[in-house]
């Protein structure tokens, strides 16, 4: 049975793909991207559960590392290693390394809910594996569009490639809403929900996926992947640990190992464009930044993906330490109903992604595109602009607007990126842009979390010191608990959970009266003390998320003019990119 089941495969594969081939790889790729992000956001919402399963309390300042690497690991990995594995497929075969990064999804996503340990060192098997899981993922994301472009027509481009990343978008949020409803059932439920997508996924691909593009063997790039591997790894880490409180500060960006991981990596990143300059056969073609559309829409997608990771987190701290418990939800309750509330988000992607893809295919990217990152900057200011405790209906409006304008900007923005290059470099291409959406969304996390603690810092202190001795908490007692870093009541909103009782350990609950400890341990006073210092900082993100977003439509605005219906790129959209010097041209 298995010999003919092989022989079966082996025969389909040498077969030259039928019309409805493509289709095939639009549904097989689709899954796969969506499994890669729903996993990449999914445990955000679940980590309070994670945390309680594991027996580690997330808010322990020697915990809030393994916090920040369950997010970030898998984002880092993302980032740095789309690049190489999409210039692994261009070299090997694309769907070959798609196939494998099934494979090791699934293999992952096992290991993951069969977690045995408990407390740190059950964190650091999850962080590990997580990082596993990612090295798949980024065989799935790294040559999924490379797999569409090569099998759809240039007139129909735009929609395959507009449906295959709005739900990748759309996974991210997928992922916040199945992670607070797995969560409710069991930690591991978390992990189990990948494993039979990922095993169907794997049988499915190996079946029916083909190679329809010539791939050239070349020499792979040693030193290139070395400098810009280490290089962007350390750069996200010292980001990361620039979150943390350093010394008295309430961030670490004055920490000598964190300015030392920042420079560090950016000098690395100079050495890799020195190195890509010289070499033959490079992993990363500085040459396609020479196409005007190239360039601009990847400039653009970074903007974007920051300010897109930047709403994402702060969405999920403003429902599950403010507003849901402000509406009587139970604190450990909120995750899952941040996930429904944000749903709208959702919503507008896909309404817009398939639209605007088609459309695009029509008219062109930059209008589209360009019009949408408008519509993302509108609502990004309409967001602060409501009061904290919001009624839902403009609230629902603001996120169904943000997500229509990032679907209209999207598909297009993905096909016109994909469809300015040489198809021998569409691999290569689909990682670098792959690995600009996955740097902005580890960067917002430093960029945004450090501008919201600061925002606290200025104002959370004296408002919490009196707030806590209103409510007869000794003066001195207050005063302590409100010098602790703010990144501890961040990481508090932002699992849904109350802090008071973690701050006021040590017998000072027990030693007030029954209504003190009901009103400091209740569902209002903890979100209402809060919500003016988080409104604060909550203007200045938004604030920087809108100006990005500016930025990345003049910058879309600027990638040229439309692609004509026969594949051929308009004048004004720019030329192939030149080959460097000395280049040996794959076979």
């Amino acid at each position: 049975m298995r010999a003919r089941l092989l022989a079966r495969a082996a025969r389909q594969r040498a077969a030259p793909p039928g019309p409805g081939y493509k289709w095939v790889a639009l549904s097989n790729t689709t899954l796969g991207v969506l499994i890669a992000t729903m996993d990449a956001s999914i445990v955000i919402i679940s980590l309070p559960a994670i945390f309680r399963g594991i027996g580690l309390d997330p808010l322990a300042a020697g915990n809030i590392g393994y916090l920040l690497w369950m997010i970030l690991g898998y984002l880092l990995v993302s980032a740095v290693l789309v690049v190489v594995l999409g210039r692994l497929g261009d070299m090997f075969g694309r769907v070959r390394i798609y196939n494998l990064g099934f494979l090791v999804f699934a293999i992952a996503s096992v290991a993951l809910s069969l977690d045995p340990f408990r407390a740190g060192a059950g964190a650091l098997w999850l962080i590990l594996w997580r990082v596993v899981q990612a090295f798949g993922g980024s065989m799935l994301t790294a040559n999924s569009a490379a797999i569409l472009t090569d099998a759809f027509p240039s007139r129909q481009r735009g929609t395959a490639l507009g449906v295959n990343q709005i739900t990748a978008l759309a996974g991210q949020f997928l992922g916040l809403l199945a992670g607070g409803l797995l969560a409710a059932v069991d930690w591991r439920a978390v992990f189990w929900v990948s494993v039979p997508i990922s095993v169907t996924g794997t049988v499915w691909s190996y079946l029916s996926l083909r190679e329809t593009a010539a791939g050239g063997r070349g020499r792979v790039d040693w030193l290139g992947n070395i400098t810009f591997a280490s290089g962007a790894g350390i750069l996200l880490a010292g980001i990361t640990y620039g979150i943390q409180p350093y010394g008295g500060h309430p961030t670490g960006w004055t920490d000598p190992l964190v300015l030392a991981g920042l420079i560090g990596g950016v000098c690395l990143l100079l050495v890799f464009c020195v190195v890509e300059n010289k070499v033959a056969e490079p992993m990363f073609r500085l040459s396609l930044f020479k196409v005007r559309a190239f360039a601009a829409g990847n400039l653009a997608a970074l903007l974007t993906a920051i300010a897109r990771g930047g709403l994402q987190f702060m969405l999920i701290i403003w429902l599950q330490g403010i507003w849901l418990p402000l509406h009587g939800h139970d604190f450990e309750d909120t995750p899952l109903w941040a996930g429904i509330f944000m749903l709208p988000l959702t919503l507008g992607f896909l309404l817009a992604g398939p639209v605007s893809g088609y459309l695009s295919d029509r008219f062109g990217a930059r209008i589209l595109s360009s019009a949408g990152l408008l519509v993302v900057a509108g609502s990004l200011l309409g967001l602060p602009a409501l009061p904290v405790d919001f009624d839902y209906g403009p609230f629902a409006a603001l996120l169904l607007l943000n997500g229509l304008g990032q679907g209209m900007f999207s598909s297009p923005n993905t096909s016109s990126i994909m469809g300015s290059v040489p198809a021998r470099y569409r691999g290569v291409a689909s990682g670098m842009r792959s690995t600009f959406q996955n740097s902005g969304t580890a960067l917002s996390i430093g960029v945004f979390f450090s501008l919201m603690v600061s925002g606290l810092a200025a104002t959370l202190p004296k408002t919490l010191s009196g707030g806590l001795a209103a409510h007869g908490v000794p003066a001195a007692t207050a005063h302590q608990v409100a010098s602790l870093p703010p990144v501890s009541t961040l990481f508090a909103t932002f699992l849904g959970d109350n802090p008071i009782g973690h701050l006021l350990a040590g017998g000072t609950l027990d030693r007030l009266s029954a209504a003190q400890r009901a009103t400091l341990t209740g569902h209002t006073f903890f979100p209402e003390l809060v919500s003016g210092p988080f409104h604060h900082g909550l203007t200045i993100v938004f604030g920087v998320a809108a100006g990005m977003a500016l930025v990345s439509a003049v910058a879309s605005a600027l990638r040229g003019g439309h692609e004509r219906g026969d594949g051929t790129p308009a004048a004004e959209a720019g030329r192939a990119a030149p080959e460097p010097r000395g280049a040996a041209r794959p076979s």
